[in-house]
Order: C-alpha cells, then sequence, then structure tokens
C-alpha cells in the first residue's frame, strides 16, 4: 500500500488551508487521463466521480480498479466517489467495491425518510469500515439542486428552495454524515440565461450549524465570484461535470469536423481529452487559490 493521504485528510487539510478540492466526473478513459494530469500538474488532491449511469458505463470495478491503480503507482492523493446514488442498494454495491466516498442523494423524498435511508448509508458504511479498517465518507444531500447535466433555458422552479441551518444540524446529528451536500442557489447543468447565485452568508451559517464539511454541487456554470467566496465561507469540496461534458462533446465534434477521414480512435479523442484538461486545470487553479 502507498502512503497516501486519506481523502478524509485531505478535506481537512483543504478546509484549515481555505480551498477546496476538486471532484470531476467521468464516463470514460479519456476523462480520468484528463482529470488525472490536471492535478497532476498542480499538484492538489482530486476527486472522481461516478453518478449511476457513469457507473454503469464506465463499469463499477473498474472505475474502482483504474483509481486505485493511479493511486498507487504515482503515490496521489486521487480518490473515487460514487456520486448521487439514488438507494440504499446502489450505495452498498459502491462501499462494498471499495470506493472511497459515497453520495446518498435521496433529497427528493421527505426529512423523514431522507434521514432513515441516509442513515443506513452511514451505518453500513461504519460497520464495514470496522471491519475493514477503510475510511469510507458518506456524504447526504440536504434541499434542492436539480438534476441531470442537461443545458436549460432558465434557473429551474424550485431553485430558491435553500437549505435551512437548523434543518441541516438536525439532518446531520440524526444521521451521522460526514459531509453534507447543501442547497445554497447553485443547480445541476447550465442555464440559457440567468446564472444561479451562491448565498455565501448562508454557506457559512449552515457550515458553523452542522460542524462538517460542505459540498458545493452544480458548480457548472458559476461565476469565479461564487467559487471563491463559497470556499471562503466553509465548501470543502465542489463538483463539475456538465462543464466538462460540453467541454468534450465540442472537441469531438470539432475533432471530426476537421479530420473526417481519421478512424484512429485516439487522434479523433485527443482534442476531446484537451478540452477537459484546460477545464479542470482552470477550475483546479480556482479552488486551490493557484495563479
Amino acid at each position: 500500500m502507498t502512503n497516501v493521504k486519506s481523502l478524509r485528510e485531505c478535506v481537512k487539510e483543504a478546509e484549515s488551508n481555505g480551498v477546496a478540492i476538486g471532484h470531476f466526473n467521468i464516463s470514460n478513459l479519456e476523462g480520468l487521463h484528463a482529470i488525472y494530469s490536471a492535478a497532476k500538474k498542480l499538484n492538489v488532491p482530486v476527486i472522481i466521480g461516478v453518478s449511476e449511469g457513469e457507473e454503469a458505463f464506465v463499469g463499477r470495478s473498474e472505475a474502482r480498479a483504474l483509481v486505485q491503480a493511479i493511486r498507487e503507482r504515482d503515490s496521489f492523493p486521487i480518490f473515487l466517489n460514487a456520486d448521487h446514488h439514488a438507494s440504499f442498494e446502489s450505495v452498498k454495491k459502491a462501499i462494498d467495491e471499495g470506493f472511497d466516498s459515497v453520495i446518498i442523494d435521496v433529497a427528493k423524498l421527505s426529512f423523514e425518510e431522507n434521514v432513515k435511508i441516509t442513515k443506513q448509508c452511514v451505518d453500513y458504511a461504519r460497520a464495514v469500515s470496522k471491519e475493514t479498517g477503510r475510511d469510507i465518507l458518506v456524504e447526504g444531500e440536504l434541499g434542492y439542486i436539480g438534476s441531470g447535466s442537461n443545458i436549460k433555458d432558465t434557473i429551474p422552479e424550485g431553485a430558491g428552495v435553500l437549505t435551512k441551518p437548523e434543518e441541516a444540524q438536525k439532518f446531520v446529528e440524526m444521521t451521522g454524515i460526514d459531509m453534507l451536500a447543501p442547497s445554497v442557489g447553485s443547480i445541476h447543468g447550465l442555464t440559457r440565461s440567468g446564472k444561479p447565485h451562491i448565498d455565501a452568508d448562508l454557506v457559512k451559517e449552515i457550515r458553523n450549524a452542522c460542524g462538517v464539511p460542505l459540498v458545493l454541487h452544480g458548480g457548472s456554470g458559476l461565476r469565479d465570484v461564487d467559487f471563491t467566496n463559497a470556499i471562503a465561507s466553509g465548501i470543502g469540496i465542489v463538483h463539475i461535470n456538465t462543464e466538462i461534458r460540453v467541454a468534450f462533446t465540442e472537441g469531438l465534434k470539432e475533432s471530426l469536423e476537421k479530420n473526417s477521414d481519421e478512424v484512429v480512435p485516439y487522434k479523433i479523442m485527443q482534442p476531446s481529452q484537451d478540452a477537459i484538461e484546460e477545464i479542470v486545470l482552470e477550475r483546479l487553479r480556482l479552488f486551490n487559490n493557484l495563479k
């Protein structure tokens, strides 16, 4: 085993330094290479995420093996997260596979049901940790963040339903989660009109009330100032997905148009990989306060 800091240690260190760890999702090997290349160039920790759909496409065990291979080969703090898993059964499979962290996302259910299922996931993670010695982080979600990477015409209805600090405190106490994804103004996906706005004061209130690291979802499309204010107020991890999906798609389209006779996959895909890396470099510099 390599001597790499745990995700818990990296999050704690990031918070104490006033920075945040970047979390980026993958659907293929090109995405993984691009994200890792960017993180390695800047020498900062990074989290690779796979949603249930991405996990099914990439392969649960394949994703774990790829990330683990990089971490062990290079002694680098790269971690794998089960992003937005919507049931205990799905979370359990990710934990059993060896994921470093999991997100149980049942925020659309009632507060009581959310607590019940989230606590079930926490209890299982703790039991596995006790048995294996692995440090598995469990993240819960409270409030409206929306779903999907689609490009929306406007900010969707419901985006204004923000997490209350007192509810966040109660949720953390009742579930025992390690991290919380609150609703503080961001949404999943991108919008053609209207910019989501992060309520930094609310972030600070929630962080002080609940006592665990906060995770910002729906980071794609936010202004740089929203990120820096959110991180300064208590955000420890920032999720980006739609932005790199758009970069991948546009890079692929351009590559196919410019080289219509090319049939070698790695030559066709290189512009997409480069486009993702460029986005990730830009975001990681911002999140880690690097010039």
